[in-house]
């Protein structure tokens, strides 16, 4: 082989890579939108406790049963 080709080989090859490593997908994306997700959870649920427990409570009384 000539050095245009083991030079071509080599870049296809590192192509190959680099598309393998974009196709694993984003992990830590992922991890910062769960984490950003439960202390928004956590942030909402600290100011309205009081009244999700109000609400939860008139919807628990208005309930009839047999």
């Amino acid at each position: 082989m000539t050095r245009l080709t083991h030079a071509l080989t080599r870049a296809q090859l590192a192509l190959e890579s680099s598309v393998r490593r974009s196709e694993r997908g984003d992990v830590p994306g992922w991890v910062m939108i769960t984490l950003m997700t439960a202390g928004l959870v956590a942030v909402l649920w600290t100011v309205a406790d009081e009244q999700l427990r109000a609400l939860f409570s008139r919807a628990m009384t208005s309930v009839t049963g047999p």
